[in-house]
């Protein structure tokens, strides 16, 4: 059974041989904090570390998490990655280091990092502050290089032994070739293309990928006539580095002109890609569209390219060093500005296709298209700022996935993006206020309201100069926004409904629309318009149906089961947190997702559960660590929180309290989510835990004139 704390992909075909080095390094794992298998590229690092990593994940309570960092170059997006990798989010404006540090700190598990490099020099840093600042935290590093950091063990993997060659040759092979079989007569070629390939595992499934097409004879032949030929211009490299280029590069020689050519072109991709990437990108008058597919094919069934079942669908993927096998190529025949300009303007387009659509039945689809994307949405910005020409179009690309940055959990990543992209002018001044109207709205999020209200202000000046309507309108959007996490609600109210009118005038109806809506009716249940407010959000939630909308859905939810506890409804309450609660976790909004918990927790007391109430609230806590200011600072959207905790301590005791608030604090936040969407418990008579609690029987918190609700609490 896998453990249940673990990101261990699963094996895709039987894993051969290495027995004495997968002992060596489980024996490794018990001696050292710090082990690092360093190889040659395809020599079966990767492969071995995930093993080991597998065999042992039941050491650690908090389990073992894989970290691939090979598509990375930019050594600011380390900590994101592994904060990624770990299954948090963080929406604040702290440093990501200082964030995954806190993390962290009292975890006990496996950490292992794979692929780093291209980036080694940062990435040792921040692992040696992970094992200074984590002692529970131990990491399996796998690279071409050691990090070079003290205490740390590095394990040298060799090539295959023989024996182990001839059995995984043995083994790919008759996945290919179902009929395959090594007699006596045939075992001596086995072994001597064994030997030939220097018992390198990417080089031996290379070499299985062939035999559709070629006997192990054939292998043989064609293999000594390209060694000389393409080990030349490597003066100084490894021989076993030689002989893996020799085997992708003999591999390469097999092609036909249009694989070669596809293989080149595809070395542009960054992490997975679709079918419709390649048609886009790739194609051409030497490549046309309509035999692409079948090019693709062939790649596939060579091993050159792996095809991968994701949430998005059927992806593609090249192996690194295959990957960067073609992109040599394509620089030889000098092709590579040009494709990578073709694969920016693809994800251009397909992020306004993700906006657009993320307002639609296909919302959930959206967000997994572009989780998939997201390394060649990171190619394409980064190709945006090499120079200040296309700069707006960073800026434009930066704005166009705030869908992604918000909806789905990845505010500090998108913050960082914003920030480089509107650190240079442009002179397309409507890139730059869109990517300065969500840089606000990301800020106001994290509780940075300084930034926001800066981005926010240069915004509407600029809208106005440039005589651009609707980016002013989300100014004043994002501006009422930021007054009703202030609780200035008043003037939240004001700027709010100022906002929707100048949608309204520009026809202009999507997910940021409803928001404000929800929004506003936030406003009006803090000062007390219940009526209005439920009115508001059941409009909305009918033009979510309409829509096949989920995200803004759920604020909506959230506001009607505030106005139904109010009214002591406690269990519509419940059920429309419920549904809440379940649509921002399947998006991973953690903003929507620890105000649903709050609530929730005080609608548990209401229903006569105060010690499960302060286990929810000890359950949010930590998710209000990744979001930002807790509850925002602000009185108001703190009052559930408030009422719940002076009624849990006066029913609990102080002591019981505090412990039930530990045991919420220890969940992780899957736990916490199925926590939340239990069955609550019938109320029992007796003892002090169990008293039921109604919203008027105690006073309103200080500091929230409405916090109960409109008419007191009830």
């Amino acid at each position: 059974m896998r453990h249940r704390h673990t990101n261990l992909p699963a094996e895709l075909n039987r894993f051969v041989g290495r027995a004495d080095e997968l002992a060596a390094l489980r024996g490794a794992l018990d001696k050292a904090r710090l082990v690092s298998v360093v190889g040659a590229g395809g020599v079966g690092k990767s492969r071995l570390a995930l093993r080991a990593a597998a065999a042992v994940q039941n050491r650690y309570g908090d389990g073992v998490r894989l970290c691939d960092l090979s598509l990375l170059r930019d050594p600011d997006l380390i900590a994101h990655a592994l904060a990624e990798s770990l299954g948090f989010t963080d929406h604040t404006s702290r440093p990501p280091r200082d964030v995954l540090l806190a993390h962290l700190s009292a975890r006990r598990m496996l950490l292992v990092v794979d692929g780093f490099e291209q980036i080694v020099d940062a990435c040792a840093e921040l692992l040696r502050d992970v094992l200074c600042g984590a002692p529970g935290v131990q990491v399996l590093a796998v690279g071409r290089r050691p990090l070079r950091i003290d205490g740390e063990q590095i394990f040298p993997l060799a090539a295959m032994g023989q024996d182990d060659a001839a059995a995984l040759f043995t083994a790919r092979a008759a996945a290919v070739l179902p009929h395959f079989r090594v007699d006596d007569a045939g075992r001596p070629a086995v072994l001597e293309l064994c030997r030939r390939l220097d018992g390198i595992p990417l080089a031996l499934e290379l070499a299985a990928g062939r035999l559709p097409a070629l006997s192990v004879g054939q292998l043989l032949h064609r293999l000594q006539d390209r060694f000389t030929v393409l080990t030349g211009g490597f003066r100084g490299a490894l021989p076993r580095h030689r002989t893996l280029r020799t085997a992708i590069g003999w591999s390469h020689e097999l092609c036909t002109p249009e694989e070669r050519l596809l293989w080149a072109r595809l070395s542009v991709f960054a992490g997975q890609f679709d079918l419709e990437a390649v048609e886009y990108i790739c194609t051409g008058p030497e490549l046309p569209e309509d035999g692409v597919l079948d090019v693709l094919a062939e790649l596939v069934a060579q091993s050159v390219v792996l095809r991968e079942e994701t949430a998005a669908g059927l992806r593609y993927r090249l192996l690194d060093t295959v990957r960067a096998y073609g992109a040599e190529w394509l620089a030889a025949i000098g092709d590579t500005e040009r494709l990578r300009r073709r694969h920016r303007d693809w994800y251009m387009g397909l992020a306004t296709w993700c906006e657009l659509e993320w307002f639609s039945p296909r919302q959930a689809e959206v967000a997994a298209c572009a989780d998939s994307a997201l390394p060649n949405l990171r190619a394409a910005l980064e190709l945006c700022l090499e120079r200040t020409e296309d700069v707006h179009l960073g800026q434009y690309l930066a704005g166009t996935l705030w869908f992604h940055w918000v909806g789905c959990g990845r505010m500090a990543e998108g913050r960082l993006w914003l920030d480089r992209c509107l650190a240079q002018e442009s002179e397309h001044e409507g890139s730059r206020l869109k990517a300065l109207w969500v840089l606000g709205y990301v800020a106001v999020l994290q509780g940075d309201f300084a930034a926001a209200a800066g981005a926010l202000h240069e915004c509407g000046e600029r809208a106005d100069r440039a005589g651009n309507r609707l980016a002013g309108a989300y100014a004043v959007h994002r501006k009422g926004c930021l007054a009703l996490l202030c609780d200035d609600m008043p003037r939240a109210e004001e700027l709010l409904r100022s906002a929707l009118a100048l949608y309204e005038d520009a026809g202009e109806l999507n997910s940021n629309v409803l928001m404000g809506r929800v929004e506003l009716a936030m406003t009006l249940v803090f000062q007390g318009r219940l009526d209005a407010a439920v009115a508001l959000c059941e409009e909305v939630r009918d033009v979510c149906e309409d829509r096949g909308e989920r995200w803004t859905r759920s604020y909506a939810l959230y506001v009607l089961a505030y106005a139904a506890w109010t009214a002591g409804e406690h269990g519509r309450a419940r059920d429309l947190l419920a549904e809440c609660i379940t649509i921002d976790h399947a998006f991973n909004d953690l903003v929507g997702l620890v105000l649903a918990l709050e609530l929730l927790a005080l609608v548990t007391a209401s229903e006569g559960d105060p010690a499960e109430a302060a286990v929810l609230q000890g359950a949010a806590a930590p998710v209000w660590t990744s979001v930002g200011l807790p509850l925002f600072g602000s009185g108001y959207f703190g009052a559930p929180r408030a009422l719940c905790e002076e009624r849990t301590i006066a029913l609990l005791g102080a002591e019981r309290h505090e412990a039930c608030v530990r045991e919420g604090n220890g969940l992780s936040l899957e736990a916490a989510v199925r926590r939340a969407l239990a069955a609550p418990k019938p109320p029992e008579p007796g003892p002090v835990g169990r008293q039921r609690v109604h919203p008027q029987e105690t006073r309103q918190p200080a500091g929230s004139p409405t916090a109960g609700g409109g008419e007191s609490a009830g």
